[in-house]
């Protein structure tokens, strides 16, 4: 889907990139190929091949940060296709339900593994990093507005500038409202019995109940919740994936 991705040009918006679409130019190669295109100038289309030139150059080497700053944000889901792989699912867990309330658990899955760090044994800056390294995408459900700020205003050098695929925001496009625990159950995505009705406002009392009383049940049960918000986000990213590009692509036929 990025390579399909005309709104990377300057005035290139949606409208334009349907009809470039409609008319035959589905990618790139297309653009750049093409002697010229309708509505676009000789100076002009030189111009925008060398910006598509160079977005190949970056998209080939991998780094994806260089898309952060010529695709516009809501349309970031784009790379999952091609970077599904080199994703980084993350969630936070915090000590209340207020802006820049101290962070508890970061839990990060990538590649089949979830790392979890915990305030007060491993929870810093650099396991943060370190976890995070070599990842071309971060995937979360309210990022944007909750878990990504927190942790930049926390830990501000720890996490990557890369697209970002904000599954509360992509799912609302769909027509998956609520909450994530409220999507998982319309996508029959199940729960282990533990954690299946834990809120986030009982992963709090989970997380003071371990600091008051030492309770590594409640630990253990905070990290097994934060570990399924991760994993979860992995079948949803695909599915919400798969029905944008299928709404979008559908412009192409209008």
């Amino acid at each position: 889907m990025i390579r399909r991705t005309f709104l990377i040009l300057p005035s290139i918006g949606c409208k334009t990139e349907a009809r470039l679409w409609q008319e035959g130019i589905v990618d790139w190669n297309d653009f750049v190929a093409a002697d010229q295109i309708k509505g676009v100038s000789k100076h002009r289309k030189e111009s925008l091949d060398n910006y598509l030139e160079v977005a190949d150059q970056f998209l080939e080497r991998g780094v994806t940060g260089y898309f952060c700053q010529i695709l516009p944000t809501v349309e970031h889901w784009r790379m999952f296709d091609r970077f599904e792989d080199d994703c980084a699912y993350i969630d936070i867990e915090t000590d209340g339900q207020y802006a820049n309330s101290n962070v508890t658990v970061v839990g990060i899955h990538r590649a089949g593994q979830t790392t979890t760090l915990v305030q007060g044994e491993d929870l810093n800056e650099s396991n943060i990093s370190k976890a995070l390294e070599g990842a071309k995408m971060l995937i979360t459900f309210n990022g944007s507005s909750f878990d990504l700020p927190i942790l930049h205003y926390h830990f501000p050098m720890a996490v990557p500038r890369l697209p970002h695929y904000d599954l509360r925001h992509a799912c609302r496009r769909v027509g998956l409202t609520g909450g994530l625990k409220k999507i998982e159950r319309e996508l029959e995505i199940a729960r282990p019995r533990e954690v299946e009705y834990v809120t986030g406002e009982e992963a709090v009392y989970l997380w003071r109940t371990w600091k008051r009383k030492g309770s590594k049940n409640a630990l253990k049960l905070l990290m097994k919740y934060n570990q399924e918000d991760t994993e979860n986000m992995i079948p949803i990213a695909r599915k919400v994936y798969d029905q944008l590009r299928v709404r979008t692509l559908d412009m192409e036929r209008v």
